[in-house]
């Protein structure tokens, strides 16, 4: 599991996707989210906007992240 810091309270989902670099632009998180292969907190997740706080987790494929 890797930590991601955020400077405030809460991210959306492509944004962090973006900033973990897992996805290289808004299209390529899209392009993840539409194909089911992400998940927030154990649910799939289709939403790019989806706001995101500390201690959320997320997971593409088999890379875990925290938001801390």
């Amino acid at each position: 599991m890797r930590e991601i810091p955020i400077r405030g309270q809460t991210i959306r989902l492509g944004q962090l996707l973006k900033l973990a670099g897992i996805a290289d632009s808004g299209a390529d998180a899209k392009a993840l989210l539409a194909e089911g292969l992400v998940t927030v907190n154990g649910e799939r997740e289709q939403r790019r906007g989806r706001q995101l706080g500390v201690g959320d987790e997320v997971a593409v494929g088999d890379e875990t992240l925290r938001i801390t």
